[in-house]
């Protein structure tokens, strides 16, 4: 399984070669190569055409703020991080995502633009990371 994310709740991915892709800072997508939508966190299985055939696409790490939400009540491994926020973003080029945000809740402002990054975490594992623009 990747190091994406803090826990793992499947035994396995077929999202290959992800992980190479975050240790290099890249926040990647995958495209089908038959109906050109593009998945962002990554598919290796198009759920529009359900074709098999995509490719890797670099994103340019920034967004716009969809929503937030700040943890108080963790779920089980994020019990020593409480609180925390989330942000959904929608990622420019195509794609959605949620990251951890690394800044102050009373900045945020739905429809704001903000940067994706890579936060590295214990354990060699790594999430997505929102900061302001």
């Amino acid at each position: 399984m990747g190091k994406l994310g803090k826990v793992d709740f499947v035994p396995f991915s077929k999202v290959d070669g992800i992980e190479e892709r975050l240790k290099e800072g890249k926040i990647s997508a995958t495209r089908c190569k038959k109906c050109k939508n593009i998945y962002l966190p990554p598919r290796m299985d198009c759920p529009e055409c359900l074709d098999e055939e995509m490719e890797w696409v670099d994103c340019e790490g920034k967004g716009t703020l969809v929503t937030y939400t700040t943890i108080h009540a963790a779920p089980a491994g994020f019990e020593d991080d409480v609180p925390y926020t989330i942000c959904l973003v929608d990622v420019e080029g195509g794609g959605r995502l949620v990251g951890w945000l690394d800044g102050k809740e009373e900045d945020l402002k739905i429809g704001m633009g903000v940067s994706i990054g890579i936060r590295d975490l214990p354990e060699e594992r790594m999430i997505y990371s929102i900061t302001l623009e």
